[in-house]
């Protein structure tokens, strides 16, 4: 996979959970849990996890994800595991 189709996957991941309950161009706690559970299967144990995750990301302070948010979590998770998984 090149690094575009990575780019493309990231999008399309993005908007498939983005606006199933308000706004389409941001993550709700309920659109991020949901997308956790699904693409990361195993990252979060429970709600108040997910809380402090959005907490964290939610530069803005509107208790959404928006795009560049979203792309700061997995930014995170890939160094995290690349920093794993070197070691």
């Amino acid at each position: 996979m090149s690094l575009h189709n990575s780019h493309g996957l990231l999008m399309k991941t993005f908007d498939t959970y983005a606006g199933a309950e308000g706004r389409k161009d941001s993550l709700s706690k309920a659109e991020v849990k949901t997308l956790l559970e699904k693409e990361m299967p195993g990252l979060l144990k429970n709600q108040s996890e997910v809380d402090k995750l959005i907490q964290g990301l939610d530069f803005n302070g509107d208790s959404e994800v928006d795009f560049s948010e979203f792309v700061v979590l997995v930014a995170a998770v890939t160094c995290a595991c690349h920093d794993r998984c070197s070691k």
